[in-house]
């Protein structure tokens, strides 16, 4: 960030995912009204917080192979409050010139960005506030810290499923997609209903009647996010499964999956 921060006004008044993410990571910057719907939410699903060690989990790995894969430039769209290992960390342990951009839209992790900002000497990072649902202003501040005529990895993680259809998810992802260069990567992770459909209607329920949305997605509807793209092996898989190689997979109890997709693809 450059020049003089704005305000932080945070509403306290009603949740919002960020804060909740951060409470079921066993963070403290969230609220009464945060921590009061996520426990709401494990009176459906008891297993909140395993969804969100997952996919934190899987966003450490995904960060790992691209750097390993020669991505030296990331865009993270929906990056929450940080919770170290941050995604920049990740990328600039293999490659200290990585240049990584945060943006978000909760006043909160405005207020926490200094944490985002401590980067590498020989690489960058730089954290936007805005709102998924506004790519052109995205784009514009990304740009200035990012080559655009060269290979990023967009990462829109635990992101999609609070943007129904008709609110556009699709043309948000393929208005970013379009403007980046080819090598380019695109990372998604997005809850499912497909093992649970009553309990995932309850949630949407939840979110709903609180003025916000959680959209649930099949497998398939995930993989059409990707369409044009080239799915890394091994495709879209449950968040669990993505190269578990690599690293930090998450120990949940039980036998059930971590109802959560996720998936890579590489613009030709």
């Amino acid at each position: 960030m450059t020049g003089h921060e704005p305000l932080v006004e945070i509403d306290t008044s009603k949740p919002h995912p960020a804060r909740m993410y951060d409470w079921f990571l066993g963070g403290k910057d969230n609220y009464p009204v945060d921590e009061q719907m996520a426990r709401q939410l494990l009176a459906v699903d008891s297993r909140g917080r395993d969804m969100a060690r997952v996919n934190r989990a899987f966003m450490h790995r995904a960060t790992r192979w691209l750097a390993e894969n020669g991505i030296r430039q990331f865009l993270d769209i929906g990056a929450g409050i940080p919770t170290e290992p941050n995604l920049h960390q990740i990328a600039q342990r293999t490659a200290p010139e990585a240049r990584v951009v945060y943006c978000d839209n909760d006043p909160i992790v405005l207020a926490h960005a200094a944490a985002l900002l401590r980067s590498t000497p020989e690489g960058a990072t730089e954290y936007i506030q805005a709102d998924a649902r506004r790519p052109e202003a995205i784009l514009e501040a990304a740009g200035k810290v990012l080559d655009f005529d060269k290979p990023i990895a967009l990462s829109l993680l635990a992101l999609l499923h609070f943007l129904d259809d008709e609110d556009g998810a699709a043309e948000l992802v393929d208005r970013l997609v379009d403007q980046l260069a080819p090598g380019s990567y695109l990372v998604l992770s997005q809850t499912t209903g497909d093992f649970d459909p009553e309990g995932a209607a309850q949630a949407s329920a939840m979110y709903r009647a609180r003025g916000m949305t959680l959209r649930p997605r099949s497998r398939a509807e995930l993989t059409a996010f990707f369409h044009g793209l080239e799915l890394v092996d091994p495709g879209v898989s449950l968040s669990a499964d993505w190269h578990p190689e690599l690293g930090e997979v998450v120990d949940v109890p039980g036998d059930e999956p971590i109802p959560g997709y996720a998936g890579v693809a590489r613009k030709a």
